[in-house]
């Protein structure tokens, strides 16, 4: 499908197909990157998408606690006192 840069105040932009949107599944906030080719935009992805769901499994498992124990840190020897 092609299209062209539209002026929009002091930028320009590109009006995207609601059919477009709907099978690319966007949603803003979208992330803008330059590739060889062109412009990519792509749907931005939350960090921690899931996480929620993954604690509340381990608790039902009864899996609690840390995956590792605490290692200090030099600022944790040096610098920080414990009260």
């Amino acid at each position: 499908m092609d299209t062209r840069l539209i002026q929009i105040g002091n930028s320009r932009g590109v009006r995207i197909p609601k059919v477009l949107i709907k099978a690319a599944a966007l949603e803003a906030p979208l992330r803008f990157r330059v590739v060889n080719s062109g412009l990519l935009i792509e749907r931005t992805t939350d960090p921690r998408a899931g996480w929620e769901a993954a604690a509340k499994d381990l608790n039902d498992r009864g899996e609690t606690g840390l995956l590792d124990e605490p290692v200090p840190t030099a600022f944790d020897e040096s610098e920080w006192e414990w009260g």
